[in-house]
């Protein structure tokens, strides 16, 4: 896959597919309506907003598991595989992160 860096504090992130069974077992048909999803790994993360000549840092890193807006992100293919870009203000939980990681909220 091509190496994309996103810019300022924008992040790449692999959407992941809702799950097709609840939690009591119950399999929702492919019928169903699907929305977009709203949750994925972050695959980049851009350098962090310049604010007064300083970069803030960031508050995910690579392999963290991220929920965001319904209709936040921009939507692109790379080698056939979908993508979506969002900005930081864009992310409103980190559902897991990967161990060992330094970004800002692990401390």
């Amino acid at each position: 896959m091509k190496k994309l860096i996103p810019l300022s504090d924008n992040v790449i992130v692999k959407p992941l597919e809702a799950e097709t069974t609840t939690a009591s077992g119950i399999v929702i048909p492919d019928t169903a309506s699907k929305e977009k999803p709203r949750k994925g790994e972050v695959v980049a993360v851009g350098p962090g907003r310049l604010v007064e000549g300083k970069r803030t840092e960031m508050d995910v890193a690579e392999g963290d598991i991220v929920i965001f807006r319904e209709y936040a992100p921009t939507e692109i293919k790379v080698d056939g595989k979908e993508l979506y870009v969002l900005g930081i203000d864009s992310l409103l939980a980190i559902e897991s992160r990967i161990s060992g990681t330094s970004a800002s909220l692990q401390k």
